[in-house]
C-alpha cells in the first residue's frame, strides 16, 4: 500500500502530459481535464481515510530505504492539505470554461493546472528537503507558465517581478540546503531533525534555520517580504489568481510548518520568539494594505498576508493548540480565498471594472452573486459560526496558553480590520442604488455561480461542522508536538 503516497503526485503529472496532446480541441480536453481531476480527488479522499484508520503511509522509492532514497510521507497533515488543494483544484477546473478565452484554453492551461497540482501535492507530501525543492521548482515552473497566459502587458511586467524574486529565493533555498548538508550530512528530514537533536541545534544550525525562515517566508509572503506579491497575483485570469492565492503562499507556510516544529525545535527562544513579532507585522501590514485600495482583486490579494500572519502566529506559539490553530485556519484559508478570487473576478467581468469606485447596485441584477459575496465576507474576517472564526478561536486559544496577550490582541484588531476591507465591497459595490447602465448577463453569472457555490459549502461546513472535524486537527496538532512519531514511522528505528 506504500505506492498510495505517489498517487497524488503521478496521477495530475500523467494527465498534464497527455493534455498537452490535444490541447487544441477544447470540447475534449476540458471534460477531460474535469473527469481527472474529480478522479484524482476520490484517489486522495481514499488515502487519507486509509491514513486516518492505519497512520502514515511511507513510499521508499526504487527499495532504497530511509534514509539513503527519495522519501514520499503521506500523513495526515500532508494529506489534508492535499485534499484541500484538490478541492480547490475542482471549482477551478469548472470555472475556468467560464472565465479564459478560447486562445488561453488552448495554449497549455491544462497542462500547467495539472503539472501545478502536481508540484504543490509533491511538496506536500516528500520528506526530504532537496525533494522539497524540486517540487517547489515544478510548481513554480507550470506557474510561471500560468502568469503570462494571454499575453498582455500588465502580465509580462507583473511576472518578471514574480519570477525574479523566486529565482532569487530558488537559489537561497538550494545553496542553504547544500550548507545543511555539509553539517549534518542528509537532507532527509527525519534524519536531519534526529542529527539536529543529537547536538541540541548549535549556533551554525540556528542560521540554517534562520535562512530556511527567510526562503519559506518569501514564497508566503510573511513581513517584510510580501511587496512582490498583490499586483502579480491579480494580473492573470481570476481562476488563475485563484490558484495562486489559495495554494501558493501556503506550501511556504506548509514547509515553515514542518520544518520548525520537526527539525529546528531546540532554540525556540531566538526562532519561535522571532516568528512571533514577524507574525504581529504581518498582521498589521497585511491588514492596512488591504484597505488602502479601492481595486477590488487587489484587496482580496491583500487579504493573503494577514492570513499568512495568523498561520505564522501558531507556529511561533509552539503548542498543541497553536499547530491545531495553524492547520484550521490553513485549510479555511486555502478555501475561502479561492472562493473569494473567483467571486471578484466574476463581479469584475460582471461589471466592466475591478475599480470599486465604479461599482454600484450589482445586488438588485446578481442577489445571489451578492449574498454569496456577503457569506464569504464573513466567513474571511471569522464571524460565528465560519470557519474562520474557528481557525482563529483555536489560535488565540494557544496565544492565551502561551501567555501571549499581546499577539492575540493584534489578531483581534486585524479582524477588525479584514472584515472593514471586505465589507467596504459589499457596501459600495452590491448594496445602494441600482446601476441603470448595466445590462444584466445572467448566463455568464450562472456559469460562475456553481464553482463559487462548491467552495463556500465547504466553508460553511468547516464552521458549522468544527465538531466533525476538530477532533481529527487536534490530533494533527499533537502529532506535531511529538516529532518523535514521524522519525520513527521513516527511519523505523
Amino acid at each position: 500500500m506504500s505506492n498510495l503516497a505517489a498517487l497524488p503526485i503521478v496521477i495530475p503529472l500523467i494527465a498534464g502530459v497527455l493534455a498537452a496532446l490535444f490541447h487544441k480541441k477544447l470540447k475534449i480536453v476540458r471534460v477531460y481535464a474535469q473527469i481527472l481531476t474529480l478522479i484524482n480527488t476520490g484517489v486522495v479522499a481514499y488515502i487519507l481515510f486509509y491514513v486516518h484508520q492505519n497512520g502514515s503511509v511511507v513510499l521508499e522509492s526504487g527499495d532504497w530505504v530511509a534514509p539513503f532514497g527519495i522519501v514520499l510521507v503521506a500523513d495526515m497533515l500532508s494529506m489534508t492539505l492535499v485534499l484541500t488543494t484538490n478541492i480547490v483544484a475542482i471549482a477551478c477546473i469548472f470555472y475556468a470554461p467560464k472565465s479564459l478565452s478560447q486562445k488561453q484554453e488552448e495554449f497549455y492551461f491544462y497542462t500547467f493546472y495539472f503539472l501545478l497540482i502536481s508540484g504543490v501535492s509533491g511538496a506536500f507530501i516528500t520528506g526530504d528537503l532537496f525533494n522539497l525543492f524540486v517540487f517547489f521548482e515544478v510548481l513554480l515552473m507550470a506557474s510561471y507558465g500560468l502568469i503570462v497566459l494571454g499575453g498582455e502587458k500588465v502580465q509580462l511586467r507583473e511576472s518578471m517581478k514574480y519570477v525574479l524574486i523566486n529565482l532569487f529565493s530558488s537559489m537561497l533555498f538550494v545553496t542553504t540546503i547544500a550548507f545543511l548538508y555539509s553539517v549534518v550530512g542528509t537532507v532527509n528530514m527525519a534524519q536531519i531533525a534526529e542529527r539536529v537533536g543529537e547536538v541540541e541545534q548549535t549556533g551554525i544550525l540556528t542560521t540554517i534555520g534562520i535562512l530556511l525562515f527567510f526562503v519559506f517566508g518569501t514564497k508566503a509572503a510573511l513581513f517584510p517580504l510580501y511587496y512582490w506579491l498583490p499586483r502579480p497575483y491579480i494580473a492573470p485570469n481570476p481562476v488563475i489568481s485563484a490558484l495562486f492565492g489559495a495554494l501558493l503562499t501556503k506550501v511556504g507556510i506548509y514547509s515553515l510548518l514542518r520544518v520548525f516544529s520537526l527539525i529546528f525545535v531546540y532554540e525556540r527562544d531566538v526562532t519561535h520568539e522571532f516568528f512571533i513579532w514577524i507574525a504581529a507585522l504581518t498582521l498589521i501590514f497585511g491588514s492596512i494594505g488591504a484597505l488602502s485600495t479601492n481595486n477590488i482583486k487587489l484587496v482580496v490579494a491583500y487579504n493573503i498576508i494577514p492570513a499568512v500572519g495568523f498561520m505564522l502566529m501558531g507556529i511561533g506559539l509552539y503548542n498543541s493548540t497553536g499547530f491545531s490553530g495553524t492547520v484550521y485556519y490553513l485549510v479555511h484559508d486555502m478555501i475561502i480565498k479561492a472562493a473569494l478570487f473567483l467571486l471578484v473576478g466574476a463581479v469584475a467581468y460582471l461589471a466592466g471594472t475591478s475599480d470599486l469606485r465604479k461599482i454600484r447596485g450589482l445586488i438588485h441584477h446578481y442577489p445571489l452573486l451578492g449574498w454569496m459575496f456577503f457569506i464569504s465576507a464573513f466567513v474571511l474576517a471569522g464571524i460565528p459560526p465560519f470557519s474562520g472564526f474557528v481557525g482563529k478561536l483555536v489560535l488565540l486559544q494557544g496565544a492565551m496558553e502561551a501567555d501571549k496577550i499581546i499577539i492575540a490582541i493584534i489578531g483581534l484588531g486585524s479582524s477588525l480590520l479584514i472584515l472593514l476591507s471586505v465589507m467596504r465591497i459589499f457596501v459600495r459595490g452590491f448594496w445602494g442604488e441600482k446601476d441603470e447602465s448595466i445590462t444584466p448577463n445572467r448566463n455568464a453569472a450562472r456559469g460562475f455561480i456553481m464553482p463559487i457555490a462548491f467552495l463556500l459549502f465547504f466553508s460553511v461546513l468547516l464552521g458549522v461542522g468544527a465538531e466533525w472535524f476538530y477532533p481529527s486537527i487536534e490530533s494533527i496538532g499533537d502529532y506535531l508536538m511529538n516529532p518523535e512519531n514521524y522519525i520513527e514511522s521513516i527511519l523505523k528505528e
